[in-house]
């Protein structure tokens, strides 16, 4: 999510829209290129199309829904936030965001910045596409800006229409990308610092605005548990490295209670980036966690026998169970392939299961 920026960027998607008539494709690698302090190496030609699968819904992210009190209050009010990823050989993701009161987030903006009432009414236009999470989407943006070491599709925090965004489906339920298995070490140096990479070979910028599973982690703190405000809703996660570590932003959905602070466990999400800045971005990476796992699930079939299921984004795990009482495992025949459940005829009435990362 971005607040504000530099002022001195907002001339990009002003004289750009001003003279370019024909509506440009972009990829997300080409639109999410930075230079060495992390700051954009675009000058983008508006409007522009880009294509991506949906990776949230938009209330995992924010509150979408219409406060009377926002401009009272001074407060953002409602807010739509999605992440698209690329598909194919673009690798990247851009996220889209907007909101009911843009005077409390840059009042220093002319122009009429509160939708009020009419925010409802916005709400359904940018969504009258009925697109979901999985969906392969077409954005259609005739403004853009860069903030927090990305570029991102907004309103240029205006409600004037000739700033508006439209989402279109080209593929019903195309599928949430695989998420790419990383490691602590993989975004944080041994000595706690954000590995950044310009060329987005390596560090936070090689999974920017994509969906990963980070894996190996403990939970320094449960802080944002069950909170409700975006800024409040972070913990931090830990590994065996004294010294790594990486923020987690929870989403407004439950996702049941925390893990213990002493368990391992992965977390699938989307990583983001919030540098803080409109003029560089070299840190401020982020996991936002859609959930927590792996995590089994195990009922009982219609015919009796044990249906259990797990996300196809833990592949790299085994399923095991043991019938008795823990002290012995073995492999139980199967691969999760989207969504798995499997129909076990073990004899024993106390079995039990496990994932078990491959080493």
């Amino acid at each position: 999510m971005k607040r504000r920026w530099a002022m001195g960027l907002a001339f990009l998607g002003w004289c750009s829209a001003a003279s370019a008539q024909v509506t440009t494709e972009v990829s997300h690698a080409w639109l999410q290129a930075v230079n060495e302090v992390g700051f954009t190496t675009n000058l983008v030609p508006h409007p522009i199309r880009i294509r991506g699968v949906v990776l949230n819904d938009p209330e995992e992210m924010m509150d979408p829904a219409y406060d009377p009190t926002a401009t009272a209050t001074a407060n953002k009010g409602g807010e739509f936030q999605l992440f698209i990823q690329g598909v194919g050989d673009d690798r990247g993701g851009t996220a889209l965001w907007m909101a009911q009161n843009y005077d409390a987030a840059a009042p220093w903006k002319p122009g009429i910045k509160d939708y009020d009432a009419e925010w409802t009414n916005e709400m359904m236009r940018v969504r009258q596409s009925g697109f979901r999470k999985g969906d392969l989407v077409e954005v259609t943006a005739r403004i853009s800006l860069f903030y927090g070491g990305k570029w991102n599709i907004n309103e240029n925090h205006s409600t004037n229409s000739a700033n508006d965004y439209d989402i279109s489906i080209v593929k019903e339920n195309a599928g949430l990308p695989q998420a790419e298995a990383i490691a602590l070490s993989d975004l944080v140096a041994a000595d706690g610092a954000q590995i950044f990479d310009a060329t987005r070979a390596t560090g936070g910028e090689h999974w920017q605005g994509m969906r990963v599973r980070l894996d190996g982690i403990r939970l320094a703190d449960t802080n944002g548990w069950g909170k409700a405000n975006w800024d409040d809703r972070t913990c931090m996660a830990t590994n065996d490295h004294l010294g790594r570590g990486l923020k987690l932003r929870l989403p407004r959905t439950d996702l049941g209670a925390p893990p213990s602070t002493s368990a391992y466990v992965s977390a699938v999400g989307i990583l983001n980036q919030e540098s803080g800045s409109g003029t560089s971005g070299t840190n401020g990476y982020e996991l936002f966690v859609q959930e927590i796992g792996p995590i089994l699930s195990v009922g009982t079939h219609i015919v009796g026998s044990s249906a259990v299921s797990f996300s196809a984004d833990y592949e790299g795990y085994v399923l095991e169970a043991s019938d008795d009482g823990l002290q012995n495992w073995s492999p139980v025949d199967a691969m999760p392939v989207k969504v798995i459940v499997i129909e076990d005829d073990g004899d024993s009435p106390n079995r039990a299961y496990r994932l078990r990362k491959v080493d």
